[in-house]
């Protein structure tokens, strides 16, 4: 079911600071976005900003750009941004599959919040973490791949881990119960609601070295 409409939504798009419109006019010129060399992260799928307004807050010396295909939920997440001031974050409407059109080897970690599952079969090659992805990835990373997946989904979280292992990527950490875990956390809006309803969140830090 898709989210409703919201009521001028190309106005907020076009006005607002945070808003990357022309994402490939960019390509490998994000630190110039910024306006410093620090660190990009990405997250991909970045629903209503929860978790991205979070980090940036909670590290001010890391940029971060939030993707996000459904006009409807940036534009939410875009009006929650516009009432505060976070330098270090930019958004952009853009499918993942084209994401290496846009960035050319300027991102040190992914973050995958919740992403959709896809449960069907037939449907695995719309999982962010498919291979196709992950190649996709491997162009947009400055240093060694990087990515840190969040999901209530144990069935994608175990294809995860198998197409990341395929592909060549360590695992940091991996964990099946983040909230009895020592690790640094911001929470998005779904995980909020699944915890509360005791549902237990899967997490895994995953690194591919020795690029070559």
């Amino acid at each position: 079911m898709r989210p409703r409409r919201v009521k001028n939504s190309q106005e907020i798009l076009d006005n607002s600071k945070y808003v990357i419109s022309n994402p490939i006019d960019y390509k490998g010129k994000y630190k110039e976005v910024f306006g410093n060399n620090n660190l990009i992260r990405l997250e991909i799928g970045m629903g209503k900003g929860d978790f991205i307004v979070g980090m940036a807050q909670k590290y001010p010396n890391i940029n971060f750009i939030g993707v996000e295909v459904q006009e409807a939920v940036i534009v939410r997440a875009i009006k929650k941004l516009d009432k505060l001031d976070l330098p270090n974050v930019k958004v952009m409407m853009i499918n993942a599959d084209k994401l290496n059109e846009v960035f050319d080897h300027e991102i040190d970690t992914i973050h995958l919040n919740f992403s959709d599952p896809w449960p069907k079969t037939r449907h695995a090659k719309r999982r962010l973490t498919n291979e196709s992805f992950l190649k996709i990835y491997d162009d947009l990373f400055i240093g060694d791949p990087h990515i840190i997946q969040k999901t209530d989904n144990i069935l994608l979280f175990a294809y995860s881990i198998e197409e990341l292992v395929k592909h060549g990527y360590k695992f940091n950490k991996v964990s099946l119960d983040l909230a009895n875990e020592d690790i640094d956390n911001v929470q998005t809006e779904y995980e909020r609601k699944f915890m509360l309803k005791g549902e237990r969140i899967n997490y895994l830090d995953a690194v591919k070295c020795s690029r070559k």
